[in-house]
């Protein structure tokens, strides 16, 4: 019978990883300790030294891989603006709904555990490809504009990733957005609707 430690080469990192993204949906991206991620993949309290400096720097590694995820989520939902911009700009708005609903763990650590996404360079190419997608996204929005009349791309990206993000803190966790009459989604789609008008990219 294998032994506690018996992981091939890169396995035991992979399940510390996912360990540990499930316990922070559990209890928080402050509360959980690298002896009990070891615990959840059935490894020594030791063995996750053999791939993390600490708790930390698995931390960063639970947000980068969420980061790729969300990426390639956002990515796909985007599928280059077709069959027109807008559809495909709230189809972005879905997919960032979606991914902190089915990830709840890696969401928590790429966005909540108050890492420094700036001071580890793969994080930050991470998170920088899904702010592009939804740049990409809002850019295809008014490129039948003048370019003197476009609005800047990373402002209008950065107010509809506040928005989405403030949808899943009040809207998509249960309460308050548990008493709405209304779903996380319908909340998003409303509101970057009215957002866009604001801008004058639809028409009122």
């Amino acid at each position: 019978m294998a032994g506690r430690d018996s992981y091939h080469h890169g396995n035991l990192r992979e399940a510390l990883v996912q360990a540990t993204a499930i316990l922070i949906a559990e209890v928080g991206p402050q509360s959980f300790t690298l002896a009990e991620a070891a615990r959840r993949a059935g490894v020594s309290a030791a063995a996750p030294y053999r791939h993390f400096t600490g708790r930390d720097d698995l931390l960063e590694e639970v947000a980068r891989q969420g980061f790729e995820a969300f990426a390639d989520r956002l990515h796909t939902a985007f599928d280059d603006g077709k069959p027109n911009p807008l559809a495909a700009f709230l189809r972005t708005g879905q997919a960032y709904l979606d991914f902190a609903r089915e990830s709840p763990g890696h969401y928590i650590a790429m966005f909540e555990s108050g890492i420094s996404i700036t001071g580890n360079a793969a994080l930050s190419r991470a998170s920088d490809q899904a702010r592009g997608v939804i740049m990409a996204a809002a850019s295809a929005l008014f490129a039948h504009l003048p370019a003197d009349q476009r609005p800047p791309a990373t402002m209008v990206a950065n107010h509809v990733w506040a928005l989405s993000h403030g949808v899943v803190e009040l809207f998509g966790r249960g309460k308050p957005g548990a008493r709405a009459p209304y779903s996380p989604a319908e909340m998003l789609e409303s509101g970057v609707l009215i957002y866009l008008r604001g801008l004058g990219l639809l028409p009122q």
